[in-house]
């Protein structure tokens, strides 16, 4: 999603979606038209005798509304720092904290493989903000009789606090709740196994949200059911291909560097078309005098016009910011940088920079369908009983 980044706190960059933008000035004047109905609202939950008629005069509703709106946000950001702590307990990495119209997303850079460590990250969150619940219900205590229009805003964020916690812990996979119930699943199955059971699970609790959302017209609840069914989809098919590469390393997967057919800086883009045509590759590494120069694929030609094509070579129009991977490196993060730099192939080198091999989404693709293909015909196989 298209963020800025804001800062840093205990390391971790802070970034801001830009759907955030829109959904800000939107929750203010939601939360600034119904101070009334929340006055009600927390007067019957904390059974406190707090005013509506001062806090609904001129323009505090909508202050209040913006204070509300800015306060909710800021307990989101806590909650998901919650989580990026307690990984970072654990040795993993939070690449960004983003808040966005959905609320906020900590994006790891790995997700643990102990059950015992996904139970405790995932449910840290909710537990930071049922402590925001209790602290702001303490300071709404405190305020009692002073400063009403303070007192309105803690109380608000006493509650949304509990109800976040709430709503996060229902087993909608991916969210904080279906992470927990894959974590309890873990305990006697595979990972693959507990991430499809939970993603099913998030898939019926989304399949619901949705059909309330419809017939009750909240386009909010809508939006949280899409988001919940594409996300459990794709952290499956994740799995899925982690499960298929597991123990598979670059050099068991890649083309060889001597089975790999290089074009020198030199070549003309004609002779690189034709050698395209006739071997039908469509990128190819560049070496001179057996060093590693770049990289040459067909976009590059195509992004070249046409009419000034006759004199270039591939010294011309190739790639030098090379992206490259380890022979030992692990299979499934080679899938994972080609899909993070929407690139085709990767380039396989040694310690020293030399060309050891190249390996495609091609040949990652095929191994999946290939592994895949041997776990069904080992799961349908018949068992003989001795």
């Amino acid at each position: 999603m298209a963020s800025l980044r804001l800062g840093s706190l205990f390391g971790i960059p802070i970034r801001l979606g830009i759907s955030f933008l829109l959904i800000l000035p939107l929750l203010a004047y939601l939360i600034g038209s119904q101070v009334g109905l929340t006055v009600n609202l927390i007067n019957g939950v904390f059974g406190t005798p707090l005013d509506p008629e001062p806090l609904t005069a001129g323009l505090l509703p909508w202050l209040l509304g913006v204070g509300a709106a800015l306060g909710l946000f800021a307990s989101v950001l806590l909650h998901e720092l919650g989580h990026s702590l307690v990984a970072r307990r654990y040795g993993l990495e939070t690449e960004s904290i983003t808040l966005w119209f959905l609320g906020g997303l900590a994006q790891f850079a790995e997700l643990p493989d102990d059950w015992r460590q996904e139970f405790a990250i995932a449910i840290a969150g909710p537990v930071v903000s049922v402590a925001l619940g209790v602290l702001f219900y303490g300071s709404f205590e405190l305020l009692a009789g002073r400063l009403p229009a303070v007192r309105f805003v803690i109380g608000y964020l006493a509650v949304l606090n509990v109800v976040l916690a709430a709503f996060n812990m229902l087993p909608g996979f991916p969210m904080d709740g279906g992470r927990v119930l894959r974590a309890v699943l873990s305990r006697n199955r595979s990972r693959l196994q507990a991430t499809r059971i939970a993603a099913a699970v998030g898939k019926g609790f989304a399949f619901l949200l949705g059909i309330a959302g419809v017939v009750t017209f909240n386009l909010f609840w809508i939006l949280i059911a899409f988001f919940i069914y594409i996300a459990a989809t794709s952290e499956t098919n994740q799995e899925v291909m982690q499960a298929a590469f597991e123990g598979l390393t670059v050099r068991e997967i890649m083309t060889p560097a001597v089975e790999l057919d290089t074009v020198a800086p030199e070549t003309s883009i004609d002779t690189l078309l034709d050698r395209m045509v006739r071997e039908r590759h469509t990128g190819y590494p560049v070496v001179d005098n057996d060093d590693l120069v770049g990289i040459v694929t067909l976009e590059d030609v195509q992004e070249r016009e046409s009419d000034r094509r006759d004199d270039a070579t591939v010294d011309d129009i190739m790639s030098t910011d090379l992206v490259t991977v380890r022979p030992g490196g692990e299979a499934a993060n080679a899938l994972t940088t080609l899909q993070q730099e929407d690139i085709g192939r990767l380039l396989v080198t040694e310690g020293d920079g030399s060309l050891a091999g190249l390996i495609s989404r091609t040949d990652l693709m095929t191994v999946l369908e290939i592994t895949q293909t041997s776990q069904s015909t080992a799961a349908t196989s018949p068992t003989i009983e001795r």
